[in-house]
């Protein structure tokens, strides 16, 4: 068909060009006799070639009936040799089977056996490869692996060695996590940049290095130092380990093998905490840093007072450098008058003294009062704030909220931090400076009942 295609579209652009000529040659000619010599000259030369075409295309029908049929003789022998692949394939399932079965029935009980060393071996892989250990001793998760897929195929059996092998890998994870072991090796520290340092494994719980904990990267099988360490207490007793020769030292353990570790490092230190307490936060730090100063410059005033005040009880000569040398100098001052009088004149007198003796303590108590107040002051900012972020973002993370809640409750610790210090030295000054005034009152009784003797 596709010859017959060609042919047609062949004569028909050859008829075309015979017109085109014919009609380019009408218009040169100069008479008709010369215009039918011209187209009976190109309708011979187009039968000459009609006739080739024509030879030719006898020519390769043969030769597309010739390989027609070598096609059909191949798909013919392609589609036996289909049949015969299809029945060596039904047998040779029939042999598989027939094979699988007498090899379950020789293994028996080794076969659990297998299937409980490919468990234990992939297991192990999993657990030696993030294990620290593997940080000292490395590439034991490759044996593992390659027994794991050993045991995964029916085709190759374990050996007695290998078994053993699995034993002895087993025993020595769990001989190496009660072990402190101090070894050298390549840690990055904060920059990224590489430093040979001692490292000492705590079996199979954390590394340190420099009192630093480190992290254990086992897809590179690198160590680097926590870009964030712990609290002080976590780092000192890690310091006093690894300076540590013998004997026992207290640590802090990561049962978990960094997960613990890396919750306590997320955890907020005091700083952040009281930074997470905002404007209000400082303003409770601020006036409780008033109130303590206050606190200190009355504590040192009414204790130079107080000894002041007991120097003076035991002389007998008024000094005027203390409130009860003042207060004796009225008696001197009024020999003469009668003990009513003298009774106003040293009320007078332990009054005028009263201002300094009990000077700020109300701001203290004030300040006592007024702490906690701006904590719940900063709760209750803080919890609007929460409420509003659930109204913008739902309650789908409850770490927004947590966290959120934490925040706001900071500045009422912060205000009890604050308020209970406050009350408890308010109280212990202003005992101080009431035994102070008693002691001016009782010898004012004194005073007045020795004038009251004379005057009867």
């Amino acid at each position: 068909m596709n010859f017959f295609k060609s042919f047609s579209l062949k004569t028909v652009m050859a008829a075309t060009l015979a017109l085109s000529s014919s009609a380019f040659a009408a218009e040169q000619a100069m008479d008709l006799d010369t215009l039918l010599k011209q187209l009976e000259q190109g309708q011979t030369a187009q039968n000459a070639q009609n006739a080739q075409r024509e030879a030719q295309f006898k020519a390769q029908q043969s030769e597309q009936v010739r390989m027609l049929r070598e096609l059909t003789a191949n798909r013919d022998g392609e589609l036996n040799r289909s049949e015969r692949l299809e029945t060596q394939f039904e047998e040779n399932e029939i042999k598989l089977g027939n094979l699988s079965d007498t090899l379950s029935k020789r293994m028996g009980s080794l076969k659990e056996l297998f299937g409980v060393l490919q468990q234990v071996a992939g297991d192990s892989s999993n657990k030696f490869r993030t294990s620290v250990v593997s940080a000292e001793i490395p590439n034991r998760s490759a044996f593992m692996d390659d027994m794991a897929q050993r045991m995964g195929s029916s085709t190759k059996l374990a050996s007695i060695e290998d078994i053993e092998k699995v034993w002895v890998e087993l025993q020595r994870e769990m001989t190496e996590q009660g072990k402190v072991s101090r070894y050298t090796s390549d840690v990055i520290v904060a920059g990224g940049a590489k430093e040979q340092k001692e490292v000492l494994r705590v079996g199979a719980f954390n590394l340190i290095a420099d009192g630093k904990y480190l992290s254990y990267n086992p897809e590179t099988n690198t160590l680097s130092e926590l870009t964030r360490q712990p609290t002080a207490r976590f780092t000192q007793s890690a310091a006093d380990l690894q300076s540590a020769q013998s004997g026992i030292v207290d640590f802090a353990l990561d049962p978990t093998g960094g997960s613990i570790l890396g919750l306590l490092v997320q955890a907020p230190n005091t700083k952040e905490q009281v930074e997470q307490g905002g404007a209000v936060g400082y303003v409770i730090l601020g006036v409780g840093l008033l109130a303590l100063l206050i606190a200190i410059e009355r504590f040192i005033s009414l204790m130079i007072m107080g000894a002041k005040i007991n120097r003076q009880l035991k002389d007998s000569v008024a000094r005027e450098d203390n409130p009860l040398g003042r207060v004796m100098k009225v008696k001197e001052q009024y020999p003469d008058v009668a003990y009513d009088t003298l009774e106003l004149k040293l009320s007078e007198a332990i009054l005028r003294e009263m201002p300094k003796i009990t000077r700020n303590l109300t701001l203290i108590k004030i300040i006592s009062v007024v702490a906690p107040l701006l904590g719940l002051l900063g709760t209750v900012t803080g919890m609007i704030n929460t409420f509003q972020a659930i109204t913008l973002f739902g309650t789908g993370d409850p770490k927004l909220m947590a966290g959120g809640i934490s925040t706001a409750l900071v500045t009422t610790v912060l205000g009890l931090v604050v308020a209970i210090p406050t009350v408890f030295l308010y109280t212990l000054l202003n005992t101080r400076s009431r035994n102070l005034l008693l002691i001016l009152q009782e010898q004012s009784a004194g005073i007045i009942a020795e004038r009251s003797e004379k005057g009867a």
